[in-house]
């Protein structure tokens, strides 16, 4: 099969995200359930300015879909992901800390992925790629802080699966960290968290264009990521969120044929459906089909457990101060309760605990909606270090 030019799929995959530093952190890369990478790349941002001592460096790991570009900086003066509170005098504050933002491994906005051009074939790892797990984010960023020389974090802050990657390095890497945020993530995946990815992988599988993993760069399985993106979105918000957000009101751009269901429509009755049509849209055109499975995947197979006898076991092998453990009322992914036994299990290893369940309406994703709430209480905790 005639495979795409390394330089077009290197393009097509850069998506705005010119601001982030490559880095070689390994000529060989073994992973956690077998198989190895010729080449380990980490991609990565900054912000701030690391002090003589090296005692303010706050990491961040970013959640599935996520690049680096967690916020503006003089290099690429676009809004991050988390604009609102990471910055100067902002929650996460770049006048006090040195903060590094990593992109996950298998990603697609720079790190090491099933895009990247493996070195012994000269081709596209593809589905070649060796399953990834968590762990082996967590080990990857490790080697890229070791490259940096960095020796110790001041915070580590994960959301959702940035979360899960925290709690993995903690355990994997515990002389590192010294204080802990966590928010909206898990222990282990839940059947209903498995379920939904399952739903995800399994419309991407179905678009022919998938071909097997073997799709061209150039007319990807859009139609299957688009879907797995609404699947995703339905769940990452809240049903009380929809109701007071759309309610049943039409979409001014109503066009649709109501005898049929054709598979060219383009307009939507319910504003409710065009707005998860417009975020799926801009979705698909940013994120590889076969990264999303890899990263989805390794979700599901997530478990501290597997660190110990037992989850109390595993999470006593960190070595954290202190830890600020956040989840939402309406989280239906990562509930509350996911984020209680969190808490109880930090506060039984011996470390000092804040836990709160916070009243935002969106969902999993209110990290990312509702700042000021959140920027309140990373802002606290931080200060109080």
């Amino acid at each position: 099969m005639k495979t795409d030019s390394n330089k077009n799929i290197i393009q097509l995959f850069k998506h705005n995200n010119d601001s982030a530093t490559v880095t070689k952190v390994a000529d060989d890369f073994d992973l956690v359930r077998g198989g190895m990478l010729s080449e380990l790349n980490i991609a990565y941002e900054t912000w701030g300015s690391l002090n003589k001592d090296k005692s303010n460096v706050v990491v961040i790991f970013t959640g599935l879909s996520a690049s680096s570009h967690v916020a503006s900086s003089s290099v690429d003066q676009t809004p991050g992901w988390w604009e609102a509170v990471v910055g100067l005098d902002k929650a996460i504050n770049t006048k006090d800390h040195y903060v590094i933002c990593i992109n996950t491994l298998g990603s697609c906005f720079g790190s090491t992925s099933p895009v990247s051009i493996n070195k012994k074939t000269n081709e596209p790892y593809r589905l070649t790629f060796p399953e990834l797990t968590v762990e082996d984010m967590a080990n990857a960023s490790s080697l890229l802080l070791e490259k940096l020389g960095i020796d110790s974090i001041k915070v580590l802050i994960g959301p959702s699966l940035g979360g899960m990657k925290a709690l993995a390095f903690s355990i994997l890497h515990s002389t590192l960290v010294k204080n802990l945020i966590l928010i909206s993530s898990a222990t282990q995946a839940l059947p209903y968290a498995i379920a939904l990815r399952s739903l995800q992988r399994e419309v991407i599988r179905k678009d022919p264009l998938w071909n097997n993993g073997f799709y061209s760069y150039e007319k990807p399985p859009l139609n299957g990521v688009r879907i797995a993106r609404k699947i995703g979105m339905a769940s990452y918000r809240s049903a009380a969120e929809w109701t007071q957000r759309f309610g049943r009101k039409r979409s001014e751009d109503n066009k649709l044929n109501q005898n049929t269901f054709g598979i060219e429509n383009t307009s939507f009755e319910f504003e409710i459906e065009s707005y998860l049509e417009h975020q799926a849209v801009k979705f698909q055109n940013i994120f590889d089909a076969n990264c999303y499975l890899y990263l989805s995947r390794a979700m599901d197979w997530f478990d501290v457990a597997k660190h110990g006898e037992s989850t109390l076991d595993a999470i006593s092998k960190t070595n954290i101060d202190k830890a600020l453990v956040l989840g939402v009322g309406t989280d239906v992914l990562f509930p509350p309760q996911q984020q209680k036994e969190i808490a109880e299990l930090l506060s039984l290893s011996n470390t000092i605990v804040e836990y709160k369940e916070l009243d935002c309406i969106q969902g999993h994703d209110s990290f990312l909606v509702d700042t000021t709430t959140f920027s309140k209480e990373l802002s606290k905790f931080i200060k109080s270090l």
